[in-house]
Order: C-alpha cells, then sequence, then structure tokens
C-alpha cells in the first residue's frame, strides 16, 4: 500500500505535508534506489533537478540535492523547467534519474517531487514502492559517504537551452506569418515557449509570463483559458495555447476565442500524422475520459482507438506495450513518443502550430473534425471502504444498464472511484444536456444511498 507516492509523484502542501525532511529523503532513497535499477552504471550517480515557478521550489530543491549529494550523487540543477525537459536531459545525457519539483495544475501552496528513470521514463509502481521501503528507515541504505566520494551540486541553466534547441529541430520548419498568444500560467514554460516560437519566426504575444512564486495556475494557464480566449481575439492571433504550471499539457484556443480540449487536438494532430504515414499501427491512444465524439470522428477519419485508464502513465505504458505513436488525455497531456517520453505541452504546441500553418485554413476550421457531446460529472458521496462496491452492487448494476439503453448508442455512462477521496465520480456524456444531468443526478443518489 503506497504512503507516499500518488497517481503522479509525491504531493502535499509545501512545509507542511511535503517538508524539506521529507525532500531530504526521497532525494537520498531515491537517488540511491534508481542506481541500482539505472541503465548507466558507471561512474557517480548523476541526477538531474527542475523546478517549476512556486516559492517552495528553493527550499525543496535544497533539500532534495542535499539527499542526493548524501548518498554520492552529483546532482545537476537546471533552475525553473518545464517537467518533459527533465526528462529529455535525463535520457539524453545518461543520468541515473530525473527529478522535477512541481504541482503540475494545482494552486501555489502545493508542491510535488516526480522521478524518472534513467531512460526518461516515469517510475514503475514497484520502484516507487522499493523508494517508499526506505522513507520510514533511511539507515537500512547503505551508503556511508565522506570525504571524496561526497556528492556535489551544480547549477546550470544551460541545460534549459538544450532543451530548447531539441524543440527546435525537432520541428524543422519555421512558423512566419503565424501570431500566436501563449498562456505560461506563470510558470515553468514561461521562458522556454516565447523563446522557440520566436526562434521559429512566429510573431508572439505572452500573457501571464511574469511568475514571482505566488501566481502559478492563479486564473490562467490551461485549467483556465479565460483571458486567453479574450487575448486571441483583442490581439488578431491565428491561435492560443495555454500550458499548465509544469507545462506538460497543453489547451488551444482558435481565432475566434473558442477553447479547443486535449481529445480534438489529439485527433488534428492524428490526422496529420496518419497522412504523413507517420501514425503507426493507425492508433490513438486516449483514456476512458475522452469523449464520445472523438470515437465517432476517428472512425469518420479512420482511426483506431485503443481506450486505457485514467492517468497518463497507463497511455504511456500502452504506448510502450504496442509501440504505438501519439497517445494522450481530454486535459491537454499530449505525448510523441518518437520524440519524448512524456507528456510536452511545449512540444505539443509547436506540432499544433505546424499544423495549422501547412493546412492554410484557420483554427476553428480544423477544429470541425469532431462534435463534442455534452458531458456530466456528479460526485456521489460515499464511505471509503464502498468505493469499488458498485461493480458488484445488483442495483446499482441494473440501474447503469437502463440508463445506457436508454441512450441506445448515443450516450454512455462512466463510474470512477476517487484517488484520494471517499468519492465515487458519475460521468454521463449524450446529446441532451439537460436530459443527461437529470439521469446522472439520479443515478449519484442511488449510489449515495446504496454506499455512503
Amino acid at each position: 500500500m503506497r504512503k507516499h507516492f500518488g497517481t503522479d509523484g509525491v504531493r502535499g502542501v509545501a512545509n507542511t505535508e511535503l517538508t524539506p525532511e521529507l525532500a531530504f529523503k526521497l532525494g537520498r532513497a531515491g537517488a540511491y534506489v534508481l542506481q541500482k535499477h539505472s541503465e548507466n552504471k558507471e561512474g557517480k550517480t548523476t541526477v538531474f533537478i527542475g523546478s517549476d515557478t512556486r516559492i517552495s521550489k528553493d527550499m525543496l530543491s535544497s533539500a532534495i540535492a542535499a539527499g542526493v549529494m548524501s548518498v554520492g550523487g552529483d546532482a545537476i540543477d537546471i533552475g525553473v523547467a518545464p517537467t518533459p525537459a527533465i526528462a529529455y536531459l535525463t535520457k539524453k545525457h545518461r543520468a541515473d534519474a530525473g527529478i522535477v519539483i512541481s504541482a503540475s495544475h494545482n494552486p501555489m501552496e502545493y508542491n510535488g517531487i516526480k522521478f524518472f528513470n534513467s531512460t526518461g521514463l516515469k517510475l514503475d509502481d514497484s520502484i516507487e514502492l522499493e523508494i517508499e521501503s526506505y522513507l520510514d528507515d533511511m539507515d537500512k541504505i547503505d551508503a556511508v559517504v565522506s570525504h571524496a566520494n561526497i556528492g556535489t551540486r551544480v547549477y546550470s541553466e544551460n541545460y534549459v537551452r538544450e532543451y530548447e534547441n531539441f524543440l527546435v529541430e525537432t520541428l524543422k520548419s519555421d512558423l512566419k506569418g503565424l501570431k500566436v498568444t501563449l498562456d505560461c500560467a506563470n510558470g515553468a514554460s514561461f521562458k522556454v515557449a516565447p523563446h522557440v516560437f520566436e526562434k521559429l519566426g512566429a510573431e508572439v504575444v505572452c500573457i501571464s509570463n511574469e511568475p514571482n512564486g505566488l501566481n502559478i495556475n492563479k486564473n490562467c494557464g490551461s485549467t483556465y483559458p479565460e483571458n486567453l480566449c479574450k487575448a486571441v481575439v483583442e490581439n488578431k492571433s491565428d491561435i492560443g495555447l495555454a500550458y499548465d504550471g509544469d507545462a506538460d499539457r497543453l489547451i488551444a484556443v482558435d481565432e475566434k476565442g473558442n477553447v479547443i480540449d486535449g481529445d480534438k487536438i489529439m485527433l488534428i494532430c492524428a490526422k496529420f500524422l496518419k497522412n504523413k504515414g507517420k501514425l503507426k499501427s493507425n492508433k490513438l491512444v486516449v483514456t476512458v475520459m475522452s469523449n464520445l465524439g472523438l470515437h465517432i470522428a476517428s472512425k469518420k477519419e479512420g482511426i483506431d482507438l485503443e481506450v486505457t485508464s485514467v492517468g497518463d502513465r497507463y497511455v504511456l505504458e500502452n504506448m510502450i506495450k504496442n509501440d504505438y505513436s501519439l497517445g494522450g488525455e481530454q486535459s491537454g497531456h499530449m505525448i510523441f513518443i518518437d520524440y519524448n517520453t512524456t507528456g510536452d505541452g511545449v512540444l505539443s504546441s509547436l506540432i499544433l502550430a505546424q499544423i495549422l500553418k501547412d493546412s492554410g485554413k484557420t483554427m476553428s476550421s480544423l477544429a470541425t473534425i469532431m462534435d463534442i457531446f455534452p458531458q456530466v460529472l456528479i460526485n456521489a458521496k460515499v464511505k471509503n471502504e464502498n468505493k469499488n462496491a458498485y461493480l458488484t452492487d445488483e442495483i446499482i448494476k441494473n440501474e447503469i444498464s437502463k440508463l445506457e439503453s436508454k441512450m441506445d448508442g448515443k450516450g454512455r455512462v462512466l463510474i470512477r472511484p476517487s484517488g484520494t477521496e471517499p468519492l465515487v465520480r458519475v460521468m454521463l456524456e449524450g446529446e441532451d444536456k439537460v436530459l443527461i444531468t437529470e439521469m446522472a443526478r439520479e443515478l449519484a443518489d442511488i449510489i449515495e444511498k446504496k454506499l455512503g
């Protein structure tokens, strides 16, 4: 049973839940375990460290680096950088591990610590559990180093320039004549994204790119695109692009100020890759949360979908196992695995901008590739031990069957237990929002009565 690691690393309120003491232990145990499993066995352990712009970053990065150095590892701190930059650099430089200090799209008071292995991939569950096994008993780590064997910390932002160059070289095109508005969420993309778009010739307007440690994700970024919608229209931009705090996800806005979510972006990109002969096995990997409209539209485009559980780690696992090239989530995580080993918001935005320019069309025209079915999500409060009981309760199962029959293939019911709260999430999709809202409420009420 996990005590610290969640679905995407260790997270909590900085300095109360995620303390410097815990960060030190994670740095020490993480470096120790990942060196053992590293594909790069020669020389001293090397760990890349990067962070987003939260005020707690220096406190936590110092503690993590100290933990790494205490087992003889060298910590390369590259400062503020997108999460995918750490994945890319760890793999490129054959480091033993990469560590990112970020709580992604969460408010500034939170922070998180997530790891990448020596190949730039997020950790398997077994490795996270192995790291956890040392956190409550650090004496089990049999690495006592002193004198010249103590690790060092190097601080260099030059590595971020390497990542920028990688993005520019990956596109191998130019964006001259394209006007883009970027919402950097006052986060990790605030320098990188404008730099690469400008290097590729685009006219760039930026909003929310003045981080002060407190304003990351605050009324901005991929989870709050309202300001970007207005800015795109006011600036007469061809496209708007919004990242989250650590820049591993992307949401777009068309020239009319309409939001384009991850489902639409993925299908636009999948069609582009298919036409170039680069969509391996003709497959797009998505999660169960992707809209029903994506399923219908992908069929029209002759693109097959592979569906996984919620979470970009499950998307990536499926892609690696089956050698697929593109996958992602409705929330804007997109993995172009031929280029990087994790979701990369800036890379995704560059590819989408290239598609827009090459098409000669408007972004609103490209976005007509699919119709989005209304979705309604209602939380049913249940006892924590009953979160999975809906799977076996006959009354609940019969009610779900009745609702699915009523929608007759033009809608669906998705039930998902919360990973962190005593809740069951009831999601319905269909053509009539009023009707599915009523149906979702009725189903949630039944679940609460039976399992609450």
